[in-house]
């Protein structure tokens, strides 16, 4: 998981409330587990205008460039996919500011280097109308600040769990070996001992295979 520290982007503002996971990455694609390249079915139906429409937010230039989404109220609700976070990841997207999001959803971010951000409506509001001026924004993750042109400074809440994780780069099973990994090993060798038969080296798992194969021969 790439690490993140500091994001100085222009934002593209999705006006709209109530943004589900269905919308984000629509159910269709779901058998999809390549990370690489969902960003282009992000937002599929959205994304699909006529000749002559005025295309979605996050192909016109230049907000589709933009590494910060704002939102507004229950961003990321419905269907718990964790596609939808690896779709918007996919597109180069970084933070999402939202005064709601869904649950799951928010949860998911962090499991995939985004940083999510709630707001109050007034505070997002502030947010919202930096992105309309296509202004630059800066969210530094440190300090849980979001600087806006003027100098303009507005503070969000992190947990520091999640911080240090998106800081190092860190996804839960990073953070597990990290942080057990010394006392999982000693298990595993303590149970090779203890309990030999349990453990399978490549050798025996040839055997299975062998075995497998031998089930489809006539």
């Amino acid at each position: 998981m790439k690490p993140l520290d500091k994001i100085q982007s222009i934002a593209a503002y999705l006006d709209e409330d109530a943004v589900d996971t269905d919308i984000i990455f629509p159910a269709r694609f779901l058998l999809l587990m390549d990370k690489k390249g969902l960003g282009g079915h992000a937002f599929h139906e959205r994304r699909r205008v006529k000749k002559g429409e005025t295309p979605f937010i996050l192909d016109r230039p230049p907000f589709d460039t933009a590494e910060i989404l704002v939102a507004g109220k229950d961003f990321g609700t419905g269907s718990s996919r964790e596609q939808a976070v690896w779709a918007l990841a996919d597109l180069g997207l970084r933070c999402i500011i939202a005064e709601t999001f869904g649950e799951i959803f928010y949860a998911n971010c962090f499991k995939n280097g985004v940083l999510p951000i709630r707001l109050d409506a007034d505070t997002l509001a502030r947010v919202r109308q930096a992105a309309g001026r296509e202004e630059e924004i800066v969210v530094d993750l440190p300090s849980q600040t979001i600087v806006l042109t003027g100098d303009e400074t507005i503070s969000y809440d992190v947990d520091a769990y999640r911080k240090e994780a998106l800081l190092l780069g860190l996804d839960e099973i990073a953070v597990i070996l990290r942080d057990s990994g010394k006392d999982i090993k000693a298990f595993e060798e303590g149970q090779s001992r203890r309990a030999p038969w349990l453990r399978l080296g490549p050798d025996k798992w040839k055997v299975f295979d062998d075995l497998e194969k031998e089930q489809f021969i006539e």
